[in-house]
């Protein structure tokens, strides 16, 4: 072994603990903010859990999600499925790359994809690192496919939609197709720097397992967790008719996953809305309740086809929940952040300063500025429909009084959100995926430091570009 690896000079405290700390900070903080209400020691206490309370939807997603991986992985298709597509792929391993960060950023774009992405990160890491690459590489694949894409927002409802209907509020008509067109170029552009930022990693490690930033600890607990550690001939699975339906029913439920969430009738279709039969809502009215027993039902079904019996199933679910309990409990304990912020009303004060500062700025200077302003309050708000209903009312109307556009305004929020959101210990989507691929955070924050660097001054010159062009 390495011994550079097995031992990091400064490690950072788990997960739980850094959040912890940031909620503490805030807390003390608010003690000395004019006008915010000083957070007391029940506030701080109670945050981890009103975090979990706000979030419980997600929580339970996540559990119900490795129910059904439970099930799915004891039938064995899925290892079978990996290796015959890896087995096919033989020397061409890293095609697998940029088609599915492609993929990813479509969802990410068109309906805002995020949080679903935690469904994905066991397959896509166990089918990287039977190709042989690491567990950062699915990481790395997920979050900065689907991010990506939520940068760039070109019509995913929870930024565009929020933010023009918040402009719409006070008073601001908004060009859509001009939103649309300046935040595909966002989108575009930082899906390609991620793409090639990821590949050039994935060839190294591929080449030599040593070239890893990952430690030795990092990839044996992955290697554990998605792959039992098998090789050759003792890891090879036969890949049987029975399994070949299982696997076919694993796609056909993310499939309807995704048919089932994006809003269908806000684009003029309307083929699904006789669909709610099965959980009360049509296809493209589903959020995370109607997505969690979506994945019991399947589970269920992939059982009995496969031939398990009742216990197994049983066994095998809740086996699989329990996989997921960490990851449920890191999502809320991230949300208490926000919570704790809105309690203390630092949010809105923020808010308000960060605003005053813009003032009397040039347009390229209150670009950027204004991009570090929406990074900052991300980082504390890191949801994107409830920072756009709280900043929008504030900066839109701001922006058009210093004669800019409002819908390059929206744009500055989609890529200062998007790039923040990509690496903030505040999102419970950054610290779910990190926590089932077992990837360290500190980890994750030195592979992705560059491409960030990249992603802003590609984002900065395009935005500033298109504040001077656009009135």
């Amino acid at each position: 072994m390495d011994n550079k690896k097995k031992k990091k000079s400064f490690k950072l405290p788990t997960a739980y603990t850094v959040l912890l700390i940031i909620t503490a900070i805030i807390a003390i903080v608010s003690h000395f903010i004019p006008g915010a209400i000083p957070a007391s020691l029940s506030d701080f206490i109670m945050a981890p859990i009103n975090g979990l309370n706000n979030s419980i939807d997600i929580a339970i997603f996540v559990l119900l999600i490795g129910g059904f991986l439970g099930i799915t992985t004891k039938t064995g298709a899925l290892d079978a499925g990996i290796a015959s597509v890896v087995s096919k792929l033989k020397g061409k391993e890293l095609i697998l790359i940029p088609v599915l960060m492609f993929l990813f950023s479509l969802g990410g774009t068109s309906f805002g994809m995020s949080e679903e992405t935690i469904a994905f990160t066991a397959l896509v890491t166990t089918t990287m690192i039977i190709a042989g690459f690491d567990p950062l590489v699915s990481v790395a694949t997920i979050i900065l496919g689907s991010g990506c894409g939520v940068l760039g927002s070109t019509v995913n409802p929870f930024l565009v939609s929020v933010s023009i209907g918040s402009l719409n509020g006070s008073g601001i008509e908004v060009n859509q197709g001009v939103v649309i067109a300046i935040n595909t170029i966002l989108w575009l552009s930082s899906l390609l720097i991620s793409i090639y930022f990821v590949m050039n990693y994935a060839k190294k490690v591929y080449q030599n397992k040593n070239e890893s930033i990952l430690s030795d600890l990092e990839i044996e607990h992955a290697n554990e967790a998605f792959i039992g550690n098998k090789s050759g001939e003792e890891g090879v699975v036969e890949f049987t008719q029975k399994r070949k339906i299982v696997l076919a029913l694993f796609a056909f439920t993310f499939i309807i996953m995704v048919i089932g969430i994006i809003p269908w009738e806000k684009f003029g279709i309307n083929i699904f809305v006789s669909t709610g039969f099965l959980t009360g809502s049509s296809l493209g009215n589903w959020w995370f309740s109607e997505l969690g027993m979506w994945f019991v039902i399947m589970s269920v079904i992939i059982g009995i086809v496969y031939g398990m019996k009742e216990g197994e199933i049983v066994d095998a679910f809740l086996a699989g929940a329990a996989d997921m309990v960490g990851v449920a409990l890191v999502i809320g304990v991230s949300r208490g952040i926000s919570v704790i912020m809105a309690t203390t009303g630092l949010d809105a004060y923020v808010l308000a300063k960060a605003s005053g500062v813009l003032v009397g700025m040039s347009p390229i200077i209150f670009t950027i500025v204004a991009y570090l302003i929406y990074m900052a309050l991300t980082f504390f708000i890191p949801s994107t429909s409830g920072l756009a209903g709280l900043s929008m009312p504030i900066f839109g109307p701001l922006a058009v009084s210093l004669g800019f556009s409002p819908e390059v305004i929206i744009s500055i929020f989609s890529a200062g959100s998007g790039i923040i959101n990509l690496v903030t210990p505040t999102s419970g989507v950054i610290m779910g995926t990190l926590a089932i691929a077992k990837v360290d955070y500190e980890s994750w924050v030195k592979f992705v430091t560059k491409i960030l660097i990249a992603i802003f001054i590609a984002s900065a010159l395009i935005l500033s570009i298109a504040i001077m062009v656009i009135k």
